[in-house]
């Protein structure tokens, strides 16, 4: 089998991602891309009133707000907005935890380094691209 490939059940390899990040200064840009991110979501989140763990400020609790209805669907937005950010803020605050512990651009599934153009598309990403079509 070559190097810098998998091995398939039939023997067959495939070859796996060119590259790894392996310079400082990748690891520089990315880690600040991560950081603006993080500001961004937490910025985000904020404006929502979705910024501590423990729910949503809520906008439609004024009294007399007339159309209930219309301040449940907005409120179900709102709710799956702060959740799908929340999430994010998560994956960006480990990629930058696995920076910190020197196992950034690892795949937490097979062991193996993520391609740095996957990390430069997707710097909070887990896994290499063979795990992630593979999940």
């Amino acid at each position: 089998m070559a190097a810098g490939s998998h091995a398939t059940a039939a023997g067959q390899s495939l070859p796996t991602e060119r590259s790894t990040v392996q310079t400082t200064e990748t690891l520089t840009r990315l880690r600040t891309r991560l950081i603006g991110e993080h500001d961004e979501l937490l910025r985000q989140l904020r404006e929502l009133g979705g910024e501590g763990d423990d729910g949503i400020d809520d906008p439609f609790a004024e009294e007399g707000f007339a159309d209930t209805g219309q301040a449940t669907a907005e409120r179900v937005n709102l709710l799956m907005m702060v959740k799908s950010l929340r999430d994010i803020l998560r994956e960006v605050q480990a990629a930058l935890e696995r920076m910190d512990a020197g196992t950034y651009g690892i795949c937490q599934r097979c062991g193996q380094p993520i391609a740095e153009e996957r990390l430069e598309a997707l710097p909070a990403t887990r896994l290499c691209i063979s795990c992630k079509r593979t999940r």
